[in-house]
């Protein structure tokens, strides 16, 4: 986390509470508050006004929480901060889940990004809706779209930037087990879309090593994201072992990765056309591309095209 002082959000505070201060804020409800990854100053206003605002805060780590909190300038006593992390999340719950009953407003932060995704928060929110209650998300900072907006996804072997392109995976964390490991990268291999990743710094040399089985399939690492020594670097799989031995501050921090989608290959673009004829016999264009492009893997805005000829050729005779 970037150290800033305290005082550098004195401004954000009172913005925050210009912007956000006159919505509505239901009680009896759970907000899901995303943090930064990183850098202090990507936290939204309305989180800064929702963290001064709820009766308590639950969080993966209090500790780490309370130092977040005290960087913004917002002071909230120990006795506010709620620990609900994987070891305890679904007994912790119940007790947000009776707070809530009392009216209460709580807010749920991660240790850093949007809870739920790779971290602890989908089964607090899950109990809460169970119980009837209100979850309402304040979005932010996640290093999953971080990293997806910065790779440039395009296919491999000069994709369109089509549907088939901008579709991605999310695989988190791979398991820590070298065989289980490489069983799930060659799953990976099959699929044709991006798949995002995340790995810890003990870890990333050696799924490095694992997607290097993936030859040239491009991979795009995403370190340290929006910290100082923030690094994004793409080359292909095979290159990945070397990449990370050529420095070693590269195995330093956090890490995500982007695993870049595949080219369809002629033999797919001609059977996303047989498909597509034979769905447009019975449905209209856009079911019978969203289904072609399902079925055969072709790019989404080539079939439409194709669609078009086909129909445009058909009226014409």
């Amino acid at each position: 986390m970037a150290s800033l002082a305290p005082a550098s959000f004195g401004a954000a505070l009172a913005a925050a509470h210009d912007a956000a201060g006159a919505q509505h804020y239901p009680q009896g409800t759970l907000y899901v508050v995303a943090t930064p990854i990183g850098n202090l100053a990507d936290i939204t206003l309305r989180a800064l006004h929702v963290l001064q605002l709820v009766d308590a805060i639950a969080c993966e780590d209090t500790r780490h929480t309370q130092t977040l909190l005290r960087a913004y300038g917002i002071d909230r006593p120990g006795s506010r901060l709620l620990a609900v992390h994987q070891h305890n999340e679904a007994e912790a719950a119940q007790a947000v889940v009776a707070r809530l009953a009392q009216g209460e407003r709580i807010a749920y932060v991660s240790d850093a990004g949007t809870p739920g995704v790779s971290d602890p928060g989908a089964r607090l929110a899950a109990a809460v809706r169970a119980a009837g209650q209100r979850v309402l998300p304040l979005p932010g900072a996640s290093s999953v779209t971080t990293l997806i907006g910065a790779a440039g996804l395009v296919a491999d072997g000069g994709g369109d930037g089509n549907a088939s392109s901008s579709a991605f995976v999310f695989a988190g964390f791979l398991p820590s087990k070298s065989g289980e490991r490489d069983t799930a990268v060659q799953a990976l291999s099959q699929e044709p879309r991006a798949v995002v990743l995340l790995e810890a710094p003990h870890r990333i040399e050696n799924l490095a090593r694992a997607l290097s089985t993936l030859g040239e399939r491009r991979v795009t690492v995403g370190r340290e994201l929006t910290k100082q020594f923030e690094e994004i670097a793409t080359v292909a799989a095979s290159a990945l072992p070397d990449w990370f031995g050529a420095d070693r501050d590269r195995t330093r921090g956090e890490f995500a990765l982007v695993l870049h989608p595949v080219a369809v290959s002629g033999d797919g673009g001609a059977e996303g056309e047989r498909v597509l004829r034979l769905l447009l016999a019975e449905l209209p264009v856009k079911t019978a591309v969203k289904l072609a492009a399902e079925i055969s893997g072709a790019p989404r805005n080539t079939l439409y095209d194709t669609a078009l000829r086909i129909r445009n050729e058909a009226e014409q005779d």
